[in-house]
């Protein structure tokens, strides 16, 4: 019969450490001081509109100042002078911004409270990664389409919509696709989305930009804006306010 020794004598030896062994403490985390309000921006943050100017932001179009509306601390859609970005480009961030669907709002489907961030604008017009905003609360759609959908690749994985009339958050992790010296694609944009504190996108993996027609594919770019849609649906033009950015470091 093999003794313990035996036994033991082709097993490997577990060390024996002390609690100290397995601590770490260098490099400390920075520090940044969170705000004293929920869904306020803390210490490092990008402040990119606060109630009190569009002077972070410029026209899609031309990239002349931005001309939406404000009032009452409140950003408002102007759909005759399209769309907005900021003026700074970013790569890998986390994305705060309110958001309000007109309390009296009327349509359909898609033409109703229409908008969308697009999470790394590459180019004029609609192009980029969006977001999609929609009024959701009780207002059919295609589901990769409703609000908190990334555009016709993921649809929300509940729906988190509040009523037309209260002001709904979004909170964003976006990590931008990586491209080689040769443009080809290292790692795709992957987005982390809660709606209103609910987790809606987990890691989603995107396939490319934004399409309306047909499939997704990527075209090399680096650090972008963030980009709101002034959309050409015929309701009334919703609203946004406290929208902040922190930059990331790359994913290690």
């Amino acid at each position: 019969m093999l003794g313990l020794g035996g036994l033991l004598a082709g097993s490997p030896v577990v060390a024996q450490t002390r609690p100290e062994d397995t601590e770490v403490w260098k490099p400390a985390p920075a520090v940044v001081t969170p705000a004293s309000q929920v869904g306020g921006a803390p210490s490092d943050a990008v402040v990119l509109f606060d109630g009190d100017d569009q002077d972070e932001w410029v026209s899609t179009q031309d990239k002349s100042p931005a001309a939406w509306t404000v009032a009452d601390g409140v950003l408002t859609v102007n759909k005759a002078r399209g769309n907005i970005e900021t003026r700074r480009s970013f790569r890998d961030y986390q994305l705060h911004l309110e958001w309000r669907i007109p309390a009296d709002i009327a349509g359909a489907g898609q033409a109703r409270g229409n908008s969308g961030v697009f999470l790394a604008s590459t180019g004029p017009g609609d192009r980029g990664y969006e977001l999609q905003i929609l009024d959701s609360h009780d207002n059919p759609t295609y589901v990769n389409g409703q609000a908190a959908s990334l555009y016709k690749q993921h649809p929300p994985l509940a729906n988190a919509s509040r009523k037309p009339g209260e002001w709904q958050t979004y909170d964003v992790v976006w990590r931008a696709p990586v491209f080689g010296a040769d443009g080809t694609l290292i790692s795709p944009a992957t987005a982390t989305v809660l709606h209103n504190g609910v987790l809606v996108q987990d890691n989603a993996v995107l396939a490319g930009d934004t399409v309306y027609i047909g499939k997704p594919a990527y075209r090399p770019h680096g650090p972008a804006p963030i980009k709101l849609q002034a959309h050409g649906d015929p309701s009334a033009p919703i609203s946004f306010r406290d929208i902040w950015v922190r930059e990331l470091p790359p994913r290690r």
